[in-house]
């Protein structure tokens, strides 16, 4: 059976959180690729700080040395806000089995979500551990140990919270944004 564990979000910015989540979906045996897709801009947001294709290329960079960890430019080159059920959709044309991953910070919209129950039949959610939010039982858990939120990042840009590749360029970019 392929699989694929499909990791989206804005990444703005990506940080030591985000691979310490690729690192441990690697570890599952259920998944044969883990599939990064920034968004063009998250559907619940109006507006991204980093450009999306800025987004794409930080992680492409970041991610370019894991084996069976892939960039997708699928929603970025959208131009618009996709639902997930429409990237899934688009997975399930080539995978048996789709994992969505998802941070427990955001299990509190998941309801919210377009076409959620109909989202929820075709895919697995995996919840990434997150400030010590409850995960319910119907979800499967990941315990990643690194509690890092991209919009507290924005503001202190503490350069020990990003990846080592481009951190530099990284935190000029939003120390740049915020002088703004």
């Amino acid at each position: 059976m392929r699989t694929i564990a499909l990791f989206g979000g804005s990444f703005d910015p990506p940080h030591l959180g985000h691979e310490a989540v690729v690192t441990a979906l690697l570890s599952l045996s259920e998944i044969d690729k883990v599939l990064i897709m920034p968004t063009f801009l998250n559907p619940f947001k109006s507006s991204s700080f980093a450009p999306a294709q800025k987004r794409l290329r930080w992680l492409k960079e970041i991610f370019c040395t894991y084996k069976n960890v892939f960039i997708d430019s699928f929603e970025v080159q959208k131009n618009e806000k996709v639902p997930t059920i429409t990237t899934v959709e688009y997975l399930l044309e080539s995978y048996d089995k789709v994992y969505v991953v998802i941070g427990a910070d955001n299990l509190k919209d998941l309801q919210k979500w377009y076409k959620f129950d109909e989202l929820k039949r075709k895919v697995v959610f995996i919840i990434a551990s997150r400030d010590e939010i409850t995960v319910p039982k119907e979800f499967k858990k990941l315990l990643v140990k690194q509690d890092i939120s991209s919009t507290a990042l924005r503001s202190t840009m503490n350069k020990d919270q990003l990846c080592k590749i481009n951190a530099e360029e990284i935190m000029n970019y939003y120390k740049e944004k915020n002088d703004k």
